[in-house]
């Protein structure tokens, strides 16, 4: 009898789930675009919601809105199932086996999420991720022990901000792709580089958030990418850090969509 590895191996390397993993990146890198704009729209005194769920009703007020958004959501969630049959089909038991399989897994969540979200907007849903966070941090402070659980939450999003950083400074993405020789991978190592940093600038800004609100056991603290983003703002020199990360994002969706073509699947 085929084991679960088997069967998650059979699918990783099926030519239709690797087609739609590439159409998932390419989606990534459309929502983290429109997340770019919308920041650099706040940054210039303009008003939006810097985050996924932002992007997304975007989207849905767009003409054809409706058809895109239910493409975006297949191909997020096809990106996450393959990255779940990845993390399935590891082997080895040692420390890095565990930490890849884990990594893949953790992935394999945000995408699907990421098309679960999608897909409830095409609905008609209209979510606004800050408030979702805030009150998700509210009910964990309200549990004995709630300060801790929150504040090793925003550590944990802190520790993976500081992992988007090092990843762009040390251009460890090139081991998960095949990128060609000249002014295409210029453009791409650039690209990446300045992406990679600018996300891990606003998830270590949403763990500092959650962290605060552990400390002051004050949920109105917390806040998600958009209350990041507006934490930004706040500080000296905050309209130009701002634009620099929506500008980063931007780089960022670009970099999805070249790692559409050139991921090693």
């Amino acid at each position: 009898m085929p084991t679960a590895q088997d069967a998650a191996r059979t699918a990783e390397q099926n030519p239709v789930v690797r087609a739609l993993a590439r159409a998932g990146y390419a989606a990534n890198g459309v929502v983290h675009a429109l997340i770019g704009a919308i920041v650099l729209a706040i940054a210039a005194g303009g008003e939006g919601e810097s985050d996924q769920s932002g992007a997304f009703k975007t989207i849905a007020d767009a003409p054809a809105g409706f058809v895109a958004l239910w493409a975006l959501a297949v191909a997020l969630a096809a990106l996450g199932l393959w990255h779940a049959a990845v993390a399935l089909r590891r082997g080895g038991g040692d420390r890095s086996a565990w930490g890849a399989r884990i990594s893949e897994a953790g992935q394999a969540l945000v995408f699907i999420a990421l098309g679960v979200v999608a897909a409830s907007v095409a609905l008609g849903a209209r979510p606004v991720a800050d408030d979702s966070a805030e009150e998700a941090s509210r009910g964990v402070l309200s549990v004995p022990g709630g300060p801790f659980v929150l504040g090793a939450v925003g550590v944990g999003i802190a520790v993976g901000g500081v992992a988007f950083v090092v990843m762009g400074v040390r251009r460890s993405y090139r081991t998960k792709m095949s990128i060609p020789s000249g002014p295409v991978g210029m453009v791409t190592d650039v690209l990446g580089v300045f992406g990679f940093v600018a996300k891990g600038v606003s998830l270590l800004t949403v763990g500092v958030l959650l962290v605060i609100a552990a400390v002051t056991v004050d949920a109105d603290q917390a806040g998600g990418l958009d209350g990041a983003i507006r934490s930004l703002l706040g500080m000296p020199a905050g309209p130009f850090v701002v634009s620099s990360v929506g500008v980063g994002f931007i780089a960022y969706g670009i970099f999805c969509g070249l790692r559409a073509r050139f991921a090693r699947l």
